[in-house]
């Protein structure tokens, strides 16, 4: 029984190195990937119409808030309260549509890259089950230091899988 015990304990450091690991950077990967690319140009296009939606609206209360305060002492008292209301809700609506743009690009940033990141976690499950790794770690995500003796590069494996995936 004591043999094998001890026999039991010497091997069983020997099965974990028969394990497979794998790594990739999925950045790269996704960066790669041409649907990605598509939804950036996107999200982008969409970013740059809602900075110059914003910046003519600065533009135009910075107008009249200079023509105001030229015009400002041939005002009578009502006249100033209402053009200085009138500039108050102008900023008021920039601040809006400032929130309301970045929960709007939030939210189209969110449409378009969940199927580009499910795509990619398929493809990586894929290859981690066809493979038989036990782990597939994503270097992008911060790991300092992995082994290339004893961890495979499996970015060329998926990007072959999420070729066979289109």
């Amino acid at each position: 029984m004591k043999k094998l015990i001890l026999t039991l304990l010497l091997f069983a450091p020997l099965s974990l190195f028969a394990q497979k690991f794998g790594h990739l950077n999925a950045q790269q990967v996704m960066s790669d990937m041409p649907e990605f690319v598509k939804a950036r140009g996107e999200i982008e296009a969409k970013a740059k119409q809602f900075e110059n939606d914003l910046k003519a609206m600065q533009d135009e209360l910075q107008r009249k808030s200079s023509e105001y305060e030229k015009t400002k002492s041939t005002m009578n008292a009502t006249k100033q309260k209402e053009t200085e209301q009138s500039l108050q809700d102008m900023y008021a609506k920039i601040q809006q549509t400032y929130q309301d743009n970045q929960q709007a690009l939030q939210k189209l940033q969110q449409e378009k890259m969940t199927p580009i990141t499910t795509k990619l976690v398929d493809a990586i499950k894929a290859v981690g089950k066809s493979g038989g790794y036990v782990y597939i770690m994503d270097v992008s995500a911060g790991i300092p230091y992995i082994s290339d003796t004893l961890s495979k590069d499996v970015t060329s494996d998926v990007k072959a899988q999420l070729n066979k995936l289109k």
